[in-house]
């Protein structure tokens, strides 16, 4: 998949489109904090491109106001990557960079990376804005459709099918679409979850999953390593047991 079949199914209307160059300069200013940060941006982008604002005069959809942060709109921003870098640790660093919440499609050497997440005030510092929870990303495959889940989620984004009733909503429809695909991954149907409780459920399971992934991995080359038939018996065991709760966490995708 590429970024323009995937800006077509999201079916955004052509008034919302800006197709303006972002200047690396402003995401080293505003979105990297270290010497590092800084190196990865100017290294790993090749072009970075703002592809549409949706505001409310553009979509229709109320902006969002709280406590805890305020939606006046949604950036979609297009990176080409050059190279191979660390394309999860800039995407971070180019959702730091931007004031709004963003849909980032990153074209990367492993085909298309879209990445979101929220946005909320700092607390310590007025008018700062830092991200708020884990990114919600996956990775496309550049051959378009890959499987049947693949294609049902592109089938899912699509602006008028997400929810309307504020840019908070609609932004969090599009990740909860983006988990929903992840849940296909593990268990191989791609089904948009319910209420609220199951898609936080689902969301609870998908990172219990994440977790149980690393430690089994972790000791299975423990246990490849392991000469004392005592230790190894003992690692199986243990990994047999995280297994079933694995076996657990994924009923509840």
């Amino acid at each position: 998949m590429t970024a323009v079949s995937l800006i077509a199914a999201l079916d955004l209307p052509a008034n919302s489109r800006v197709d303006q160059r972002v200047p690396k300069k402003l995401l080293v200013e505003n979105g990297a904090p270290t010497t590092s940060d800084k190196r990865q941006i100017n290294d790993g982008i090749e072009e970075a491109q703002w592809l549409a604002a949706l505001k409310p005069n553009t979509i229709g959809v109320p902006a969002y106001r709280d406590d805890a942060r305020e939606y006046l709109e949604i950036a979609i921003l297009n990176v080409k990557l050059r190279g191979k870098p660390q394309a999860s640790r800039l995407a971070e660093l180019i959702h730091r960079a931007v004031p709004y919440p963003v849909v980032l499609l990153l074209d990367t050497e492993h085909g298309l990376l879209l990445s979101l997440v929220h946005k909320r005030w700092a607390q310590n510092e007025a008018d700062k804005v830092v991200l708020d929870g884990e990114l919600v990303e996956i990775q496309l495959s550049p051959d378009h459709p890959s499987s049947s889940t693949e294609e049902a989620f592109t089938s899912s984004i699509a602006l008028r099918l997400q929810p309307q009733g504020s840019l908070y909503a609609l932004y969090q429809g599009w990740m909860d679409s983006i988990e929903a695909f992840l849940a296909s991954k593990i268990s191989g149907t791609f089904t948009e979850a319910g209420g609220p409780e199951k898609k936080a459920a689902r969301r609870v399971a998908l990172h219990r999953c994440r977790e149980l992934d690393l430690e089994i991995a972790a000791l299975q080359r423990s246990a490849a390593k392991e000469t004392q038939i005592a230790r190894q018996v003992a690692a199986n065991l243990k990994i047999k047991a995280l297994r079933e709760e694995r076996l657990q966490a994924v009923e509840n995708l």
